[in-house]
């Protein structure tokens, strides 16, 4: 999905929060924040993020979301433990100000996103949240700091104390296991440019048979944006590989999948997919990028190479074969597009924006605004950002641009509209990514609309202007699905990409399109993960080589 969770399972930590309330003496609400020096022994550079809920189920910073708690946010500077960091209403905020809350009891926690220096190899110097490239939202990322939840009163004025005690401890890597293989690799391209080591890990699941017979080499599917390749697992008591097929979505549970993967007569193919958060989003989107560095060059000319080395994979465009969705769909798309001799075919689910004529509802090249739509002579609508399949608005895109304000400034949000200008955009005068449009008043700036275009990420004028030479090697390849309801409006982009390709020539294209209708959204699958992976073991099959053997994996 291209809204990633927010929060994950993590151990329960005890209380040591204080909280306290000053007579009435303030117009508003007011916050003392300070974090322990046992918690963090020097000065930080970070995010501090307020929560504010009217539950303590789940933590409140667990709970983080659109249209989750009340959140607040400032940068800090280099402050050192016990110094105090002031949550007023000068606080970047969502939904409200702070002195807009409405008086009464609530629950109420503090964290803090530690950012370090970083000198990349554009001269800029920066200061975000890096890992080891593993999936690490803000509010569960090992290394980041929070305090206890406590029960205040706000009552329109007063001071509430919080001091922050707790470090998020870091997990345990995975373990590998008969099917399931897990591989850390440093990308020599990424770590120059940021400066630092940069990693990109990959879950590779193994077929039936792969260790009794060292002599056979197997295809590849890239399924990019799953954590375990289709949610693979051995445990049917688990909440994966609990329930039936839902036949809304096409989806089996990760259970049911496994016992077709390990069924008589199932392909036997190799499935990896990666992860690669970046300082900006938990995903890179595998492109080269301004922002976040050369993850296309990683991708292509380090990591598929040393995996098809590690695990016998067939290092043959033939045998390599893509499947995303959502934020994988558009990656899947742009690494066909942009590689269309490396990989063998694409299956594109519900693609980010893949022309952005429809950018959600915006034109980023002719609208002006991003929030707001005419109406009228006198009169403007809110764009919508999410419905349901019914047509309801979940959030506008306003809510969103003010949400992502509060978890980071300078584009560090690591949420969704941002994440989007770190890929497709250009670097700002610092050297952070450029805005599309302004947070608080959703003015567009078409330089940087321009710069997306000019530069390949609008992928329908990418293929337009390259079709020449572009559409004869994607010949078969192309596979497009899409709810016609699709809850991030994607279908819109996918209808545009279609009406392209439909009126090409030299060749004409013969990219299949298949829409769920009526009613189907967000994350709507036309099969069942089984059902995907024997018509593109078919595929490959048909695409082989002449001479090439294909009984071995072929069953």
């Amino acid at each position: 999905m291209p809204i990633r969770p927010l929060s994950r399972a993590v151990a329960a930590a005890g209380f040591a929060v204080s909280a306290a309330i000053s007579p009435a003496a303030a117009a508003s609400p007011r916050f003392t924040i300070t974090f322990s020096a046992a918690a963090h022994p020097g000065p930080i550079t970070g995010r501090l993020i307020l929560i504010i809920a009217k539950s303590n189920t789940p933590e409140p910073r667990l709970a983080v979301s659109p249209t989750g708690p009340a959140i607040f946010g400032i940068d800090l500077d280099q402050l050192r433990p016990g110094e105090t960091a002031i949550i007023d209403d000068k606080a970047a905020s969502s939904p409200m100000a702070l002195s807009e809350l409405p008086p009464g009891d609530y629950y109420v926690q503090a964290v803090i996103n530690v950012y370090e220096q970083v000198h990349r190899a554009d001269g800029h110097t920066l200061w975000v949240h890096l890992n080891d490239g593993t999936i690490e939202p803000w509010n569960v990322a090992a290394g980041n700091l929070y305090s206890d939840v406590q029960r205040v009163h706000v009552g329109g004025n007063g001071t509430v104390r919080l001091s922050i005690t707790h470090v998020i401890p870091r997990k345990a890597p995975p373990a590998d296991t008969k099917w399931v293989k897990h591989v850390r690799i440093q990308s020599a391209k990424l770590t120059r440019f940021w400066g630092r080591p940069i990693y990109i890990n990959a879950t590779v699941l193994l077929p039936k048979g792969y260790d009794e017979h060292p002599d056979v080499r197997y295809p590849s599917i890239y399924t990019l944006g799953h954590v375990v390749p289709f949610s693979f697992t051995t445990d049917s008591t688990s909440v994966r590989g609990v329930g039936t097929i839902d036949p809304a979505r096409g989806l089996e549970t990760g259970y049911d999948f496994y016992k077709s993967w390990i069924s008589d007569g199932f392909p036997r193919v190799i499935a990896i997919t990666f992860e690669q958060q970046t300082p900006y989003f938990p995903d890179s989107y595998s492109v080269n990028s301004a922002n976040n560095g050369p993850y296309g060059d990683a991708i292509v000319e380090e990591v598929i190479p040393y995996l098809e080395q590690r695990f016998r994979i067939i290092g043959k465009p033939y045998a390599r074969i893509l499947e995303g969705a959502s934020t994988s769909g558009w990656q899947t798309l742009a690494l066909q597009l942009y590689h269309p001799d490396f990989f063998g075919g694409a299956w594109v689910l519900q693609p980010d924006p893949i022309d952005f004529r429809r950018y959600q509802l915006t034109d980023i090249y002719a609208d002006s605004n991003a929030f707001t739509m005419p109406a009228g002579p006198f009169t403007t609508i809110e764009r919508p950002f999410r419905r349901t399949v019914e047509g309801q608005v979940v959030w506008t895109m306003r809510q969103l641009s003010r949400f992502e304000a509060v978890l980071g400034s300078h584009g560090r949000s690591g949420y969704q509209l941002e994440a989007w200008e770190a890929v497709y955009g250009p670097t700002d005068k610092d050297g952070y990514p450029a805005a599309l449009w302004d947070k608080h008043t959703g003015t567009i700036d078409h330089a940087v609309a321009d710069y997306m275009r000019n530069h390949g990420f609008d992928l329908r004028v990418y293929a337009e202007r390259n079709w020449a030479t572009l559409g004869p090697k994607l010949r078969g390849k192309l596979h497009v699905f899409c709810g016609d309801m699709d809850d991030f409006y994607l279908n819109l982009a996918v209808y545009k990409f279609q009406e392209f390709l439909q009126s090409t020539t030299s060749p004409r294209s013969d990219a299949t399109f298949t829409f769920g209708r009526p009613m189907k959204g967000h994350g709507w699958h036309a099969w069942t993960w089984a059902e995907m992976v024997r018509s593109m073991a078919t595929y490959m099959q048909e695409r082989a080589p002449a001479g090439e053997n294909t009984s071995d994996w072929m069953y």
